[in-house]
């Protein structure tokens, strides 16, 4: 039978004293304390491990910071895991793993890897705008949370302030964004649920407004006010040369000359700068080439059509042309995404086939190879199409010039 160790107690343990080489005092069913020769003294369990059956230490703490009762309460829930066929140092790890993970998939963190994803999909500036949303609204509260201990609860708390400065809107975007980062946090196996699938139900709706956008017959009107503005040439250009291309805002302000065939009259937008990643190719009319002509002299040298004034080597601003359509008094009335709208209307109306519309607008067919197809057959048609818009603008241009003749 083996002897029984003595257990320890208090006093013998403090004035434990070093020796030339380390030795343990033993209190019992594998607990000991280590001495060493520079004065250290630890508290270790050896046990026998559930799985190999080797032996092994697991070191509980040190002395004086852990007492002998301390260590004694340490090694009986040792012993409990090892009873269970747990090994307590597999347990630790595991538990010291999952702690530092919580620590590592804070919001933030995984919000930014998201994000890395996410911007692959979308236009530069709508990156720019998602990214900010998160840096002024949501990082400044739960950046630092980790994932697994965002709430519902927590979250709308945050937004009720938006709410209640009647931005819905803002609101809608940032609950729909907030859940991409969640659903993408159980793909890759971070959480086990969403806790926001339904937090939009939280929060009031925001009312559909319907864009404004002048019609037709107020073309003329239009670019009357357009010749009256006080506004910079650049930014009268880059109205005229989003009516007559009928390209979205952030379309029509970043464009590049390297984006331009001049022998055969095409702009090429790639798909990164498209709202639905998809090439999109743009037949050139004659007054688009007279645009180009008087751009050439402004920036030809730049890199961009339509440069920044600040900064030249950048583009101009994608709500430079709101902001000039406001201050024209008009911003009631229609706005820059509001052109295409016009466009659109106008060619309808004429006759002009809808898909043949929809393909200069770059919305895209949900069947993508009826869309390719659409793109193809649709340049020569879209070449006329265009054409006849941009010559209706100059038509309208014109009366409009002649009724403002001085009658003799």
């Amino acid at each position: 039978m083996p002897r029984m160790a003595k257990p320890l107690n208090d006093t013998e343990v403090r004035q434990a004293k070093p020796r030339e080489k380390e030795y343990n005092l033993s209190d019992g069913n594998g607990l000991m304390l280590r001495v060493r020769p520079i004065g250290s003294k630890t508290w270790l369990l050896n046990y026998s491990r559930p799985t190999s059956r080797k032996r092994a230490n697991l070191t509980l703490g040190t002395y004086p910071e852990l007492t002998l009762a301390d260590a004694r309460r340490k090694a009986l829930d040792a012993r409990k895991l090892i009873a269970q066929d747990i090994d307590p140092q597999e347990h630790r790890e595991g538990q010291r793993q999952a702690l530092a993970a919580i620590h590592e998939h804070t919001f933030e963190n995984v919000a930014t890897q998201w994000f890395d994803i996410k911007k692959t999909e979308i236009t530069e500036n709508h990156a720019a705008s998602t990214w900010r949303s998160f840096k002024l609204h949501v990082l400044p509260y739960i950046g630092s949370t980790p994932i697994s201990q965002i709430t519902a609860p927590m979250v709308i708390e945050i937004f009720r302030p938006i709410e209640a400065k009647g931005s819905l809107e803002t609101v809608k975007r940032l609950t729909q964004r907030l859940n991409e980062v969640m659903t993408y946090a159980v793909n890759t196996g971070l959480i086990h649920a969403n806790p926001l699938s339904g937090i939009k139900a939280a929060f009031k709706k925001p009312k559909k407004q319907k864009m404004a956008a002048m019609a037709p017959y107020e073309l003329p009107e239009l670019l009357s006010t357009l010749s009256r503005a006080s506004i910079k040439r650049v930014t009268r250009l880059l109205i005229e040369w989003q009516l007559h291309t009928m390209t979205r805002p952030n379309e029509a302000a970043g464009a590049r000359w390297d984006e331009f065939n001049f022998d055969d009259r095409l702009w090429t937008i790639p798909a990164e700068r498209m709202k639905m990643k998809r090439e999109h190719v743009i037949p050139l009319s004659d007054a688009c080439m007279l645009i180009l002509q008087e751009l050439k002299s402004i920036s030809g040298h730049r890199e961009y059509l339509f440069p920044a004034d600040r900064n030249p080597k950048t583009h101009s601003n994608v709500q430079t042309a709101n902001a000039a359509l406001k201050r024209m008094g008009l911003q009631d009335r229609t706005t820059a995404h509001g052109l295409r709208a016009l466009a659109s209307t106008t060619l309808n109306e004429q006759g002009f086939d809808w898909d043949v519309v929809e393909a200069a607008l770059a919305h895209t067919d949900k069947n993508q190879v009826r869309s390719a197809y659409n793109r193809a057959t649709y340049l020569e048609r879209r070449r006329e199409m265009m054409e006849w818009w941009s010559k209706s603008i100059k038509s309208a241009e014109a009366n409009m010039l002649i009724q403002s003749l001085p009658i003799r």
